[in-house]
């Protein structure tokens, strides 16, 4: 018989309560009763930051990830990335940095508390419009639900074409963005490929779903 999840902390929301649960080794957290991410399905996460390095081709020195979750993704980066790596982590909720610092850290082997790692409280599209041009080689937007049919409008603050136009300027020549989906979305592989990246899929299996991570090469 498996073991009980416990909750070990709440938090109201504009999206509903956002909660933390654990069981032995498992991790859970939750969005107005929705799973937002757990930790024996993590495949998907890790291998967005695979993915997007391996097609960058060269050591990152300057990264831009959100959101932080569990911190599966940012682990799985720097794992990777250089000792000379400078990581912005952009992430809305301080709640879940506190999560990432307390008791989730273990997890990820404290990845929040790496030295290449600078925490941003607030929205990664507005980091991305007040970047100057060429300032991350990479960028790795693993964000709820990612791209579907409800972020189809042109001022869509992550995946609309004026969003991902301002990703394109944000990155320097030949930098690559990874996009972290929940499902297929051709749609907004369509809008990645007409902002000027060079578009991959990749179909993942992480537990018992299958996610997609889109990862776009920027060209001139």
């Amino acid at each position: 018989m498996a073991s009980p999840w416990q909750t070990l902390a709440t938090v109201g929301t504009p999206e509903g309560v956002l909660e933390l649960r654990r069981r032995r080794d498992d991790w859970l957290m939750l969005i107005d009763g929705r799973v937002l991410m757990n930790s024996f399905s993590r495949s998907s996460e890790e291998d967005l930051s695979r993915l997007a390095l391996e097609r960058l081709g060269e050591p990152p020195q300057r990264v831009l990830v959100s959101g932080l979750g569990m911190g599966f993704t940012l682990r799985a980066l720097l794992d990777r990335a250089p000792a000379t790596a400078s990581v912005v982590v952009a992430e809305l909720n301080p709640v879940v940095v506190e999560w990432c610092r307390g008791p989730l850290a273990p997890a990820t082997n404290e990845a929040i508390r790496d030295p290449r790692v600078r925490i941003e409280i607030g929205d990664v599209a507005d980091v991305i419009n007040d970047a100057p041009a060429n300032a991350f080689d990479l960028i790795l937007l693993d964000l709820y639900e990612g791209p579907n049919s409800s972020t189809q409008a042109a001022d869509d603050p992550f995946y609309g074409p004026r969003a991902l136009a301002r990703a394109h300027r944000a990155l320097a020549p030949r930098g690559v963005i990874g996009i972290w989906s929940e499902d297929a979305d051709p749609p907004f592989a369509r809008r990645l490929a007409a902002a000027r990246f060079s578009v991959t899929k990749h179909a993942i299996r992480s537990g018992a779903r299958r996610h997609v991570v889109y990862i776009g090469s920027r060209r001139a």
